[in-house]
């Protein structure tokens, strides 16, 4: 039977149809579409690549490294790249990572993340066996780790940077900004494994950090921190710190405490956070306490430049305690009549109470300020303490007498150190600083808090405590004269005071005739060999002084080594 002829017209229509159509598309695809096609094809081949900037290194006032980055490698996946069939190169590569094959499932199969870090920081060696697998997604990448030759000396000081190469403690945080630098980038092809086959297009190169120069010196650094670690585990204590002051520039040479811990152990952010912060405080810096004794001082010098005491004014101290209100205080022995300077010698409380009873809370409260007390140090490096000032209104008649040995009020070690520096220059209290000061930019002078007089006189009845008779005896040293002052404080547990829990204190200078150095010394809970001041803090500070003055060059002023009474010293509390 013949064909219709319409039929065979309506199928030659089709065909024609569907030649047009195909020819159509084709024409969409190479011509009206090709930059789009183009670009989604990109978002599988081509990729944007990170060039990571060399973080700067923190050195030392004298340029020696505290941090630095090194070259290394790392393993990352990308998951959605990853096949499920390789699980024989999984077990290879758990096996390789040292890492458990559940663990690495977990990161392998997390499809909701482009990019994930399976192991950072590896040997070349260990690289070249991953890369040898060839595994899909898989990718080796040129990585920084940031050591720290210091270690736990320098801990509390410098900090440590997390894996993501940002500043989590300390100066590393600090000066994140300075040290940090500004990541490059590269466009490239990869292959289905992962693997760079083309840069295109031009490359952004990284601009490098910069290095910081604290003002910490690490010789002396090193030294204090060796030193107190013996101090600690001497008298059997918890924790202990040291902060060595430069008395004119405000730099700060040394900052230690014990127990501290190794920086290069914290570079995974995530364990950094789990941790908490208790175990990375900077003690000296972060931590307030009642100085004791070491007040006593400053109660002196607001008392002479208020023209109400000389250095010879007479103070009874008899009996031995006084009583205000329904307290008693109490001196360890009943000193009879003392000269202010005395007072200051003897470590009298009762000397230093009926000093500040010629003062006004106002004048107190101002000195206090002007000093620091209750103002956070603006050094910069985060959790600093502000201690506990209450405002002059507010002070009863007992507070405003135990302020003035010592209770009542909390100051960092920081903050100590600062106040004494107006006692070491002239009146004038220092700024202070963690960045090593630019020899060619003159300091300014800090605020004037006492006359140069009252300085002078104040730094005179330093030395005698640590002379003959004194309470810091042991804080002489062979080559410089010094001069300081011990304090003991009940330690506050919770609300109350804890039985038999002290802090032991010195504060000092040296040399005495020009000072160079402020030092304070704090031991906690010591629970051997005796808790007072003198006994446990002093000594020590004879040992950092002594080395810190002859490793910044600083002449002895000292002929004849001084005779230091061995016998146990008075010390109030």
């Amino acid at each position: 039977m013949k064909t219709p002829v319409w039929r065979s017209r309506f199928i030659m229509a089709g065909l024609a149809l569907v030649f047009l159509g195909l020819v159509g598309r084709a024409i969409h695809v190479q011509v009206l579409s090709k930059e789009f096609l183009q670009q989604k094809g990109e978002v599988h081949l081509v990729t944007t690549m990170s060039l990571p900037a060399t973080r700067g290194r923190i050195l030392d006032r004298n340029g020696q490294i505290l941090a630095s980055s090194i070259v290394t490698v790392s393993v990352a996946v990308r998951p959605r790249q990853v096949r499920e069939e390789d699980g024989i190169k999984r077990a290879q590569l758990a096996k390789i990572l040292d890492v458990p094959r559940a663990e690495l499932d977990r990161k392998l199969d997390d499809v909701s993340k482009n990019f994930v870090w399976l192991k950072r920081y590896l040997d070349a060696s260990v690289a070249a066996e991953v890369a040898a697998l060839k595994m899909k997604g898989l990718e080796v990448q040129r990585d920084f780790f940031r050591k720290y030759p210091e270690g736990a000396a320098a801990a509390h000081v410098v900090g440590f940077a997390g894996d993501s190469n940002v500043g989590l403690e300390g100066a590393e945080r600090l000066y994140e900004k300075e040290l940090a630098g500004r990541p490059g980038s590269r466009r490239v092809i990869r292959d289905q494994l992962g693997h760079v086959i083309e840069v295109v297009g031009e490359e952004e190169p990284p601009v490098d950090g910069q290095d910081v120069y604290l003002s910490i010196d690490a010789r002396i650094q090193a030294y204090a921190y060796r030193k107190l670690r013996d101090a600690v585990m001497q008298h059997k204590a918890r924790a202990g710190s040291v902060v060595a002051l430069d008395a004119l520039t405000g730099e700060i040479i040394a900052m230690v405490n014990y127990p501290s811990y190794e920086p290069e152990e914290w570079p995974n952010r995530e364990k950094w956070k789990k941790a908490g912060q208790e175990r990375f405080r900077n003690m000296a810096l972060a931590e307030a306490f009642e100085p004791g004794s070491s007040m006593k001082p400053v109660t002196v010098a607001m008392a002479l430049d208020a023209g109400q005491v000389t250095p010879q004014t007479l103070i009874n101290t008899a009996p031995g305690y006084y009583q205000l209100d329904r307290f008693t205080i109490r001196d360890v022995h009943n000193y009879g009549t003392l000269t202010v300077e005395g007072v200051i010698k003897k470590s009298s409380n009762v000397g230093s109470l009926k000093i500040s009873q010629k003062l006004q809370p106002q004048q107190m409260w101002d000195s206090y300020t002007a000093l620091g007390f209750g103002q956070r140090p603006e050094i910069g490096l985060k959790g600093a303490a502000l201690g506990r000032l209450r405002p002059w209104k507010q002070w009863r008649p007992t507070e405003k007498a135990t302020m003035s040995y010592g209770y009542g009020l909390s100051a960092s070690l920081v903050q100590l150190a600062r106040a004494y520096s107006a006692f070491a220059g002239d009146g004038h209290v220092t700024r202070l600083r963690l960045n090593r000061v630019d020899e060619n930019h003159p300091l300014e002078q800090g605020a004037r808090v006492f006359t140069a007089k009252t300085a002078g006189a104040i730094r005179k009845m330093l030395q005698m405590a640590t002379g003959p008779g004194g309470t810091g005896q042991q804080a002489q040293t062979d080559s410089y004269s010094v001069g300081g002052k011990s304090g003991t404080a009940r330690k506050l547990v919770g609300r109350s005071y804890g039985d038999g829990k002290y802090r032991s204190w010195f504060v000092g200078m040296a040399p005495i005739s020009d000072p160079k150095l402020v030092i304070v010394v704090m031991i906690d809970e010591p629970s051997s060999g005796g808790y007072y001041g003198g006994l446990v803090a002093a000594p020590l500070f004879s040992l950092v002084t002594e080395q810190a003055l002859r490793t910044l060059g600083v002449q002895p002023d000292l002929k004849v080594k001084p005779q230091i009474v061995s016998d146990a010293a008075e010390e109030s509390m």
